[in-house]
């Protein structure tokens, strides 16, 4: 049985400023062999609901630099997982540029409708996003700094989580027919 709990933004923030402009020992870096950008962000957004999502292929997770899941390192991966995510792990909804919150991601796309870019909302100034990233490392960086032809704005909702059935039909079970539970 499937429970939602909150996506604690405090700590994906907290992660995304301390590891920003250098790289956490635990993972492989990716800069210059296809970016190093959404694993930064796959790695913050871990860091707020220590929840991965083992499912392979279709999954968000990372073991080791040779066994990840592609939506763990790629952005367009990552873009479906999170979007289309119903299972274990963190969800998200693709939101209006106004309406992201810190915890946040914003992907970059070009003029033909490819994104390459994963960054991390940590913080507004005047109405300007703030964001972490890696690849090009940043903290603290206008999102206006930036060139893109287009943008999307992705709202991370929750983290799901599996809990045992004894809280669910077995429970009930045992209830009904006055056993101890």
């Amino acid at each position: 049985m499937l429970a939602t709990i909150p996506y604690r933004r405090d700590n994906a923030v907290a992660y995304a400023r301390r590891w920003a402009l250098s790289r956490n020992p635990l993972f492989e870096n990716y800069t210059g062999i296809g970016g190093d950008c959404t694993n930064f962000v796959s790695q913050a957004i871990y860091a707020g609901g220590c929840v991965m999502n083992y499912t392979p292929t279709f999954g968000w997770y990372y073991i080791s630099p040779t066994d990840r899941a592609p939506a763990w390192t790629g952005v367009e991966f990552f873009y479906n997982f999170m979007t289309s995510n119903e299972d274990v792990g963190p969800f998200a909804t693709e939101v209006g540029e106004g309406d992201l919150l810190p915890g946040d991601v914003i992907q970059l796309g070009d003029e033909m409708g490819d994104f390459y870019h994963t960054l991390m909302v940590v913080g507004e100034d005047d109405g300007d996003y703030l964001v972490a990233a890696h690849s090009n490392d940043a903290l603290d960086r206008p999102l206006s700094s930036y060139m893109y032809a287009q943008a999307r704005f992705l709202r991370i909702e929750g983290i799901r989580i599996q809990i045992p059935d004894r809280y669910g039909r077995s429970c009930f079970r045992d209830f009904i027919a006055g056993r101890r539970i």
